[in-house]
């Protein structure tokens, strides 16, 4: 038999969850402050938790990991951790939001009074990456108002006093608008500097966009879902039709897929493959909850598990496809320019008299548009170190690394890409409307992780629900001003890489540790079975409990033991050299990382503890209380003002079952 800690009658008494295991018919309890919303049909379900799921993560950096790790080999892992790992665990926060219709906090308190710290620190991670994700969004509202200019802003460098701006002739156009324009970024995190007045607006903008969409709850937010979840696959599908018919596109489809197996021997590959797998679906944020918490009982979550996973799979090769052929037509524009600068180098030497006649090349280099590339290599491998002067490789594959990560490859080498195309300026808008989508979308549920859980919680939260989000929205705002400062970028990073990733494993952890063997996997199947009308298969069981937990502690180790034994980077803007460097952070930024961390995974021990503490509280009054009326004497078919209600009540039900 498995353990079965539950809460214990005067725990359900106070708690305001409704035991969602009974029939439908089942009415909240009294103190339960309102009914419980629904959807208004699977369709707003759906395209609710596929936009939460399917965010910018799938657009930026699914295609860098794939082409980092090994191309197709890459695929196959991540397949096989989704199907292992992924899945089981999204069926799992799926069934418990459905069966228990509550938020994050909600449903583990109804499991363990002492787990509701789980829910705490979900809501905690979840306003963190609020705070930074809405910023993201902000400088795509920056990009959409700039891209209604033709030319584009960052098509060219500028020109001041007749003499091309240095910082932009040592850099791109592209990465000088980004660092310098739009960000107006300093050298490094400790160099503060003012705020910026543009992106402050932006922001505004953004938070006031999420506010009108939240303010009425699931009701008003689906309404705008149904434009933010669909919107975004018609542009990736324009965006593919274009791109495969650019030059250099199925070259950087090639490099991207190629596979290497031996990549599957790292163990870095292995972690990063299951973060990939644990972000793109949204685990531990408790809006997966929250979502599946509105549907009926007898909604098939078993199927949205594998559907939804596999839209998002299939969202993110999409997204691969897209970003690949558009920048393997980047990446052959400037090699071919590298080539024509090569050629124009080698001609000026030759004429000089410096080269020997048997090094030149067989092909004609006095026209240099007329030079393939794969000839020029060929060459360069043979006699490229016998002739003098700087000639380069003008390697297709280097060029294609280049700024393929986050916000480098939206705001830098997607955006120099699009700025090749002809009618550039709608590519440009079209693009960063995609992006503001799925970026709404996936705010939308990470509000909703924050929002119902909380309101399920507190009565008062509840009764006034519409006040509660607007102010959740103005404290976002403000404390979203500290990464509009010039170095806000860098904080952007810092909360990226650090204030969600440890927290929303160590959340999982709890979470499927409490449900496989707290709460009991076979007790947890029952429970389904009865919600459903069928009994899942008896994998789920093996697999919560001795698979998905073990990788769930191993990445977490790794994780761990990867922060402690590399300092923890940045890369910079050098306005000097027009580069990116890469920095350390400073102490005070560590801490910093820490205190975010901590603050974070905090809930869960201290909820812990004041249960405990609760719980013996309770004990010590009922212990006190039966020994002061000890001299009462009744019989057990009478009830006296110093009868135990709670043991009066056991003996009712026992009674009634046995007649």
């Amino acid at each position: 038999m498995e353990k079965q800690p539950l809460p214990t009658d005067d725990d359900k008494t106070e708690n305001t969850e409704v035991d969602c295991y009974a029939g439908e018919d089942d009415q909240p309890a009294s103190s339960d402050p309102v009914a419980r919303a629904g959807w208004n049909s699977k369709i707003d379900y759906f395209l609710a938790q596929v936009g939460f799921s399917v965010g910018l993560g799938n657009v930026w950096r699914f295609p860098y990991l794939c082409h980092q790790n090994g191309g197709g080999a890459f695929l196959l892992l991540y397949v096989l951790l989704m199907l292992i790992i992924g899945i089981p665990l999204f069926f799992l926060e799926l069934a418990a939001g459905q069966a228990i219709r509550q938020g994050s906090i909600g449903v583990w308190k109804y499991i363990s009074p002492r787990l509701a710290g789980i829910g705490y620190s979900s809501c905690v991670v979840c306003f963190f990456v609020a705070l930074y994700y809405n910023v993201i969004l902000a400088w795509s509202l920056f990009y959409l108002g700039n891209s209604f200019q033709n030319p584009l802003p960052w098509e060219q460098c500028p020109i001041e006093g007749n003499v091309t701006v240095k910082e932009c002739e040592k850099s791109s156009p592209t990465s000088y608008f980004w660092y310098r324009k739009a960000l107006d970024t300093t050298d490094s995190i400790d160099e503060t500097g003012s705020f910026n007045p543009y992106i402050v607006c932006c922001l505004l903008a953004a938070w006031t966009a999420v506010c009108l969409a939240m303010f009425k709850g699931i009701k008003s937010s689906v309404k705008v879902m149904y434009f933010s979840s669909i919107f975004p696959y018609v542009v990736l599908f324009c965006f593919l039709v274009r791109g495969l018919m650019l030059d250099g596109a199925l070259d950087g489809i090639f490099y991207m897929f190629y596979p290497k197996l031996e990549i599957w021997a790292d163990i870095q590959v292995w972690r990063q493959a299951a973060t990939q797998v644990f972000f793109a679906l949204g685990l531990g944020f408790g809006s997966i909850i929250a979502y599946s918490s509105y549907n009926p009982k007898n909604n098939n979550c078993h199927r949205d598990a594998f559907t939804v996973a596999t839209i998002n799979f299939l969202t993110s090769l999409l997204a691969s496809l897209v970003v690949f052929a558009v920048l393997g037509f980047r990446a052959k524009d400037k090699a071919l320019a590298c080539v024509a600068s090569n050629m124009k180098e080698l001609s000026e030497q030759f004429l000089s008299n410096n080269v020997d006649t048997n090094l030149m090349p067989s092909f004609n280099y006095s026209d240099p548009g007329s030079v393939a590339l794969e000839d020029y290599r060929v060459w360069f491998k043979q006699n490229g170190n016998k002739v003098p002067g700087n000639l380069t490789d003008c390697d297709l594959e280097k060029e294609m690394q280049q700024g393929v990560e986050g916000t480098g490859l939206a705001f830098i080498a997607f955006t120099e890409a699009m700025s090749l195309l002809p009618g550039s300026p709608f590519w440009s808008a079209l693009f960063f409307l995609m992006l503001l989508n799925l970026g709404f979308s996936t705010m939308f549920g990470t509000m909703e992780g924050i929002l119902a859980p909380l309101t399920d919680r507190f009565k008062t939260l509840a009764n006034n629900k519409t006040k509660f989000t607007i102010f959740s929205c103005i404290l976002g705002f403000l404390m979203g001003l500290l990464f509009t400062q010039r170095c806000g970028n860098y904080f952007v990073m810092m909360f990226d890489d650090y204030s969600a990733t440890l927290p929303l494993i160590i959340v999982v952890v709890f979470e499927t540790f409490s449900v496989s063997w707290l709460y009991g996997a076979d007790r947890f199947l029952d429970d389904i079975e009865a919600m459903l009308g069928w009994r899942p298969y008896v994998i789920y069981k093996y697999l919560w409990k001795y698979i998905s937990l073990p990788a769930m502690l191993v990445l977490l180790g790794a994780t761990t033991i990867r922060m402690f034994i590399k300092r923890p980077k940045y890369l910079a803007w050098n306005h000097e050299t027009g580069s990116e460097k890469e920095l350390e952070y400073p102490g005070w930024a560590l801490a910093v990382m820490a205190i975010l961390i901590i603050f974070a995974i905090m809930p869960i021990p201290v909820a812990f503890i004041h249960a405990v503490l609760l719980e013996r509280t309770k004990q010590t009054a009922r212990h006190a209380e039966t020994g002061q009326y000890r001299i009462v004497s009744t019989d057990d078919n009478c009830e006296t003002p110093m009868t135990d209600m709670s043991e009066l009540s056991e003996r009712n039900g026992a009674t009634a079952s046995f007649s």
